[in-house]
């Protein structure tokens, strides 16, 4: 991980310099890992773990200051760092066929201030491996429709199944994943009114009068809820104009019964997709994209503070929200400990350097 982190442009000016970029990331990756996050916990993780990092880092003048990591992370290019995050995944997950790569934007509540709008992500997160592929930020005030296709057109899907919810149905997407070689089930819903329409009119038919072609049921916390899926050809008379979507071989619905307290209630949910109509793997492949919730936005929120990180100067709240999900993959992928959660795990990095030092694939890199 270390010698990944030097793949990373360095955006200051000679004079600038006193201290490796690569030192830099390392000791801020090294204080995610560990629990902490702040510019302020970065310079006092340096510090007190000093003769430990001297172990594989120059430090040539020392342990940079808060004021150092903060013009760091708000000066490099975002796509520089994305470019050495999608490195490590290369280097670890090097065929990815076959996998759920769930797209679903995030805002990190805590950039807000007064009249600014607050930054927003956009990430991909292989669900079965359980761990982000990238992100890319959403411009200004523009939305995720702009930022999907940039990060499509990073990673390397080809065999994977996209998944999106209703922004990302358009047209301009499904194209996308037919060029990088990848399936997609997308979401449809009112900001497509028209196709909307036609798919759960045709779909609400099929699902009133047919036996559902794939039935799962499962239940906890107090809770029984029936998934049935029901999946037809997407084209000829069932839907107009299908040849503009690319790629497009079938329609399908996921109901949803859930029965809580005596109470029971229905949700139909529409998709398109390039699948053939495989009622059994576009249900999957729903289910794996409404997970992304649980197993990636909870956790940053909850176990890494995430919504109450408070950075915003230039890219810095980008960069470390990068930061983040890169410490995440790397606690994921270490057996050690595996059986912990995330909250327990960090706090062994920040006891054991023998653990912390294996999540930087210091063994490795030696």
């Amino acid at each position: 991980m270390v010698g990944i982190m030097a793949t990373v442009g360095d955006p200051r000016r000679e004079h600038g310099k006193r201290h490796k970029l690569e030192d830099v990331l390392t000791i801020a990756l090294c204080t995610v890992l560990c629990g902490s996050s702040e510019f302020t916990e970065m310079e006092c993780f340096g510090k007190l773990r000093r003769e430990w990092l001297e172990g594989f880092l120059e430090l040539p003048n020392g342990i940079p200051s808060h004021d150092t990591f903060r013009n760091v992370f708000a000066a490099i290019d975002p796509a520089e760092f994305m470019g050495a995050f999608a490195l490590w995944t290369q280097n670890v997950y090097r065929k990815l066929g076959g996998e759920v790569v769930a797209f679903d934007g995030k805002a990190l509540r805590g950039t807000k201030r007064d009249m600014e709008e607050m930054t927003t992500m956009v990430g991909a997160w292989a669900a079965g491996a359980g761990i982000s592929l990238g992100q890319v930020e959403v411009e200004g005030k523009s939305n995720e429709i702009t930022a999907l296709p940039k990060l499509l057109q990073i990673l390397d899907l080809k065999g994977c199944i996209v998944t999106a919810d209703a922004m990302g149905c358009q047209r301009q997407i499904a194209a996308k994943c037919a060029e990088a070689g990848a399936d997609y089930v997308l979401a449809v819903k009112g900001n497509q009114p028209d196709l909307h329409e036609q798919v759960s009119g045709a779909m609400d038919v099929i699902a009133e009068d047919e036996d559902a072609h794939h039935t799962e049921t499962g239940q906890g916390r107090g809770r029984v809820e029936t998934r049935r899926c029901w999946a037809i050809d997407g084209v000829g008379a069932w839907l107009d104009g299908h040849e503009k979507w690319k790629g497009l071989r079938s329609i399908a619905v996921v109901e949803s019964e859930r029965t809580e307290k005596g109470a029971t209630s229905i949700e139909r949910r529409y998709f398109i997709s390039s699948l053939p109509p495989d009622a059994a793997k576009i249900a999957a492949a729903a289910r794996s994209h409404w997970r992304v919730e649980n197993s990636l936005h909870w956790v940053l929120d909850v176990v890494f503070g995430e919504d109450a990180a408070r950075a915003r100067t230039k890219n810095a709240a980008g960069n470390l929200s990068s930061l983040r999900r890169l410490a995440l993959n790397l606690i994921k992928s270490e057996e050690q400990y595996s059986e912990w959660a995330v909250k327990k795990r960090r706090l062994a990095a920040s006891l054991d350097p023998d653990y912390l030092g294996k999540l930087l694939g210091l063994k490795s890199d030696a």
